[in-house]
């Protein structure tokens, strides 16, 4: 069992690293050749910032436990609105101006819509996992189509360009991009590992692990970008990140389980975590979205998102 903790630790620790350096390495090669800062900041960091979601899910289900796969990618939803946005607006309250956020509000809505009316029949097939990445690629078009029309008047660019390194050689910037995916797969695995013996340790199901142990761990990225963000002042990004990650989990992520291993969900999964992960999308609308000016979250509502972020894992904790 110790042994099972050090590689979950691990990994998460190797999780958080490899995402930052592939995010890194990525985003200053696509700099290098010219491509706008907004489209570098809602593609490349969008992806990059699920890619450690996406490699667990991945891993789990070719090792024969989709669960892990389906409730990192739920879990890690809750997580990235109650934890990573319910402490990082205690940390800095969070006002929001971009437009291009507020257009993709209602995409997050369509895609949650989309995924749920896939998995209401219980199962999540190959032909699912088609769907939600067909979707990916879809939205992928969009946000360059959406950002190239916000590119010269958004304040969100201006705030990914402050992030884009422009010092970075293209070959440095390749080899950080390169290091990184290899880091993130070789973590993935480590922690998949470390997770399911844990589980079987514990009596846990895999699902509870995906949601828990692993959704809060693969969400640390979003976690330390938002709340630098957000101390810099960069509350468009802060809240950019967790609204472009969510959009990924939903489609990417959710579609590598469907795609690598189809299996029955859990019934909990319909009943449970999939309308609470609609609540807290809910709650970040008409937190974030400023029906009359800027959308703002501000510290008293960040506890509320962490209360209920926590009281949704003590839930859990009284499930098993």
């Amino acid at each position: 069992m110790l042994m099972s903790w050090l590689a979950v630790l691990g990994g998460f620790a190797l999780l958080v690293w490899s995402a930052d350096r592939f995010v890194l390495g990525a985003s200053a090669v696509a700099g290098n050749l010219g491509v706008s800062p907004l489209i570098i900041g809602m593609t490349i960091m969008g992806f990059g910032t699920s890619a450690p979601e996406m490699l667990v899910a991945g891993m789990a289900a070719a090792g024969g436990n989709p669960d892990i796969g389906v409730g990192n990618a739920i879990g890690s939803n809750i997580a990235n609105i109650g934890l990573v946005l319910g402490a990082t607006a205690l940390v800095a309250p969070m006002a929001v101006d971009s437009g291009i956020l507020k257009r993709e509000y209602p995409v997050l809505f369509a895609i949650t819509l989309l995924a749920g009316g896939l998995m209401l029949d219980g199962e999540l097939s190959r032909l699912d996992g088609a769907v939600l990445l067909t979707g990916t690629a879809c939205l992928v078009a969009w946000m360059i189509w959406a950002a190239r029309r916000g590119q010269t008047s958004d304040p969100l660019g201006n705030e990914f360009e402050s992030e884009i390194p422009t010092d970075m050689s293209t070959g440095r910037a390749v080899f950080w991009a390169v290091l990184g995916l290899v880091a993130l797969v070789a973590s993935s695995k480590l922690l998949v590992w470390g997770a399911v013996d844990i589980a079987r340790e514990l009596g846990v199901s895999d699902l509870v692990i995906g949601l828990t142990i692993i959704a809060v761990g693969t969400s640390l990225p979003e976690l330390a970008a938002s709340i630098m963000g957000a101390l810099k002042g960069e509350h468009d990004m802060a809240i950019g990140t967790v609204i472009g990650s969510n959009m990924f989990n939903l489609l990417a992520v959710l579609a590598l389980p469907g795609l690598i291993h189809p299996s029955v969900l859990a019934a909990e999964v319909m009943q449970r975590d999939f309308p609470l992960m609609v609540g807290f999308t809910i709650a970040l609308f008409l937190m974030a979205y400023g029906f009359r000016g800027p959308g703002r979250i501000n510290r008293f509502e960040g506890v509320l998102l962490l209360t209920a972020f926590a009281a949704y894992m003590g839930w859990l904790g009284l499930s098993v």
